[in-house]
């Protein structure tokens, strides 16, 4: 309802009449009075004030309390898991309102991290990752696209609060409820997309290391694309051979499970789940699901589990910028890029990488 003009008179519960003088005022009728009834009412009297000053003091103690005491922060988590920028934003008055439970996205992109990775972290801000909360707002905004680090816990204590310190700075972490260590990435696959599904409403989270070159604003593009089967698992599709050798680097454990070459699978440096293969995996036990050796594999097996329909795209798997490259890293010789705190300052500085168009000319 609109609010009255400051030239409207005020509105009132009732209305004025003008006495007239013609009219007699109307005698009261006095009724037969008893002492006992003077008396009962003098208690009456005396039992209201007393209502009404309890009622006054807890009023004024309330509203003292509600101007002194320090509000409570509002802390986004899901178990352990937790939204660093959007606890930061609900301690601030002027972003608490604007703030929701389960934002609505068009996709979540959660940047794997480690506690041994300051140096690659450092390179992404000063490349194509937002370098402050400002500019990972900004982003969020433009493309639909949330982007946040996400890491794990541990036990060692200096490495807790180098990590706490940085991420005070910096505000783009997602910590996650599980023991942080590179032999648990399985593991940690399946609590990642857990914590993002019950923390963002998006239409696809994304699971990208943190050492390929990404542009952000081509795979908002490629998200936002019409599809017809709701369970869509988007990658740099593959087959290989099934490594048994135990002194190789990408040994499987569990290869006689497989026989000899895997099944499709995405490459793990990036790859994307829709909505409702996620909320699949959220509703599952975590020990319900079989882990092998390695993540990609084991996030292609659980897809094999489902009626995905396995979506091929090189560009999120390019060794080079090109005008459709989406993500850039060295395949195959590196499962990522090769030495990435420099080598992501050097992409960004070539233009075709940093300031080429989202679609190429003939696209547009």
């Amino acid at each position: 309802m609109p609010s009255p003009s400051p030239q409207s008179p005020p509105l009132l519960p009732y209305s004025k009449e003008e006495k007239s003088p013609s009219k007699k005022p109307r005698p009261y009728y006095s009724y037969p009075t008893h002492p006992n009834l003077h008396a009962s009412g003098r208690r009456l009297r005396l039992a209201l004030s007393v209502l009404c000053l309890i009622i006054g003091v807890s009023g004024v103690s309330f509203f003292a309390y509600a101007v002194f005491h320090p509000r409570t922060v509002p802390v986004f988590r899901c178990g352990r898991a937790e939204d660093t920028l959007r606890t930061f934003l609900g301690g601030a008055d002027l972003h608490r309102d604007r703030l929701t439970d389960r934002p609505k996205l068009l996709g979540f992109v959660g940047i794997q991290t480690g506690f041994g990775s300051a140096d690659r972290r450092a390179s992404l801000r000063g490349t194509w990752f937002p370098p402050d909360i400002d500019a990972l707002v900004s982003l969020e905004q433009a493309t639909g696209l949330a982007f946040r680090f996400v890491i794990g816990r541990t036990k060692d204590a200096n490495k807790m609060a180098a990590l706490q310190k940085e991420e005070e700075k910096h505000h783009d972490f997602m910590y996650i409820d599980i023991e942080e260590e590179y032999l648990n990435l399985p593991h940690k696959t399946l609590a990642f997309f857990k914590a993002a599904y019950d923390l963002f409403e998006a239409d696809f989270y994304v699971k990208a290391d943190d050492d390929i070159y990404l542009r952000p604003d081509r795979l908002a593009t490629l998200l936002a694309k019409e599809r017809s089967h709701s369970r869509t698992y988007i990658g740099c599709m593959k087959k290989g051979p099934v490594i048994t050798d135990p002194n190789m680097k990408w040994h499987e454990k569990s290869g006689h499970l497989i026989g000899n070459e895997y099944f499709l699978h995405a490459y793990g440096p990036i790859y994307a789940l829709s909505a409702e293969v996620v909320a699949a995996l959220a509703a599952v036990r975590n020990n319900s699901l079989r882990m092998f050796s390695n993540e990609d594999v084991t996030v292609g097996s659980w897809m094999l589990a489902m009626d995905v329909n396995h979506e091929d795209n090189r560009a999120i798997c390019d060794p080079r910028c090109t005008p459709t490259s989406i993500a850039v890293w060295d395949i195959p010789r590196c499962s990522g890029l090769c030495n990435p705190a420099s080598r992501l300052k050097e992409l960004h500085k070539i233009p075709m990488c940093s300031k080429s168009p989202t679609l190429p000319p003939d696209d547009r």
